[in-house]
């Protein structure tokens, strides 16, 4: 026999509550038979909150047990809380899994194979440009982050606005092969100051900050990860002069 939850959701003609969708979603895949409340205006809503003594909603309940809300109903149910805030390695993971399949297949439909080198060489592009784009969207908060610890900006701060630009055109270019002696020079500069600016911030200073690698607010922690990043941009700007010669 089902267990029957019952649950209180704002569902209004103008708001549909995202946390109450996802704990229905929730109760759903778990098989529960649902009792679905609906508080239709803002004032309901708070009215609901303010007589039962509730500081959110939804609000859940299980067999006529109070759970409490969505964060709520996940521990009950044994789930692990979802990661709002804090550390995390989840952008820079998802850009590169993004970038390295988009690598393959673009080897793939131009070469009909797998070119180990060209593979990499578009990896590296590509994340370039898609890093770029991530510090582009808010141009403002990535500065603000980079001139925690780029050795550059610090010194010349309009540098921590030029940085992304350069990345991305960088980027763009060498998915081409175009204009390598402009590229590769530009891309091995702002690799190495920001290699030597992770490694002097992280590993002499022992600073803990965020990388602004993926832009502003990212919670990505300033570390290996972008200190591997930079490396790899040299690496691949050394190989497209010398694949030039």
């Amino acid at each position: 026999m089902k267990k029957k939850a019952t649950i209180y959701r704002m569902v209004t003609p103008d708001h549909l509550c995202p946390w109450g969708l996802k704990a229905m979603d929730i109760l759903k895949r778990n098989d529960f038979e649902i009792e679905d409340h609906h508080l239709e205006s803002q004032e309901a809503n708070q009215r609901y909150k303010d007589e039962n003594g509730y500081s959110e909603t939804p609000q859940i309940f299980i067999e006529g047990e109070r759970i409490g809300g969505y964060d709520d109903l996940r521990e009950h149910l044994g789930m692990e809380p979802e990661e709002t805030e804090g550390k995390t390695y989840q952008p820079v993971i998802a850009i590169f899994a993004v970038t390295f399949l988009m690598a393959i297949t673009t080897t793939l439909a131009m070469t009909g194979g797998l070119e180990i080198l060209r593979i990499a060489e578009l990896f590296i592009a590509f994340s370039m440009c898609v890093l770029a784009i991530t510090k582009l969207q808010d141009l403002s908060s990535f500065s603000t982050m980079f001139l925690n610890y780029d050795l550059l900006a610090r010194k010349f701060v309009p540098y921590a606005y030029v940085y992304p630009f350069v990345e991305a055109g960088a980027g763009i270019l060498m998915i081409a092969g175009l204009f390598t002696w402009v590229a590769a020079p530009a891309a091995l500069f702002i690799a190495t100051i920001g290699a030597i600016s992770v490694f002097k911030a992280v590993y002499i200073d022992k600073r803990e900050l965020e990388c602004a690698c993926t832009g502003g607010g990212s919670g990505v922690p300033l570390g290996f990860t972008s200190l591997t990043e930079n490396l790899m941009m040299m690496a691949m700007a050394i190989w497209m002069m010398v694949k030039a010669l």
